[in-house]
């Protein structure tokens, strides 16, 4: 195995796509929820290390799809942001109503009391159910194999991650009423878009 190398171009290529793909995202919510019942801090670490286990499956998934023929690859991975572009730009309209369904939904979830590593522990319980099988996690698979950079493109998306879920845990009640969720997702969207739209004209030769 050669030495583990990064490349700041994918890392930032990923932090743009996963970045608006999750603020709007019942995660960043249910982060915000846990934030009220726990340090913090503690929220942001158990977070955190749910995020870190996950980026980690969807860069191993993408790093064995990425050793398949490359065309049918990026065909698979222009596909998969095509149908997320539109998904977020089809539910950006009903964006806050699903912010207040996640905070209902995530409100009940959690082991009240619990301190120390005892809410790390539930934190990283509850995120990394309600983030298997993410959008963004299925992004961060794809674009492994779009980058064939598992490194790059998992810091990348961990930063991303990590990024959202401390908004979340430090101010994200402050930044539900300044922002347009529905916003947020089109933005995400349009990232998308835009990548499907790369991937296809790199499969062409056109990029």
């Amino acid at each position: 195995m050669g030495p583990v190398s990064l490349n700041l171009v994918t890392a930032a290529v990923v932090f743009a796509a996963i970045f608006p793909v999750e603020l709007p995202d019942k995660t960043f919510v249910a982060t915000l929820v846990l934030a009220t019942r726990y340090r913090p801090l503690l929220v942001w670490l158990g977070v955190g290390l749910a995020f870190v286990v996950q980026t980690a499956i969807a860069v191993t998934l993408g790093g064995l799809l990425a050793s398949l023929p490359r065309t049918p690859v990026e065909l698979a991975a222009a596909a998969l942001f095509l149908a997320g572009g539109v998904y977020l730009w089809r539910t950006a309209s009903r964006a806050d109503e699903e912010e207040h369904e996640a905070e209902e939904e995530f409100s009940h979830k959690g082991r009240v009391g619990a301190t120390g590593l005892g809410a790390v522990a539930t934190c990283f319980s509850v995120l990394f159910l309600a983030e298997w099988g993410d959008l963004s996690q299925l992004l961060t698979a794809s674009l492994a194999a779009r980058y064939d950079d598992p490194f790059s493109v998992g810091l990348g998306a961990v930063l991303a991650l990590l990024t959202v879920s401390g908004l979340g845990a430090l101010s994200g009640r402050v930044l539900l009423e300044r922002l347009r969720l529905s916003l947020v997702r089109r933005v995400g969207g349009t990232v998308c878009l835009a990548l499907a739209t790369i991937t296809l004209l790199g499969v062409t030769g056109l990029w």
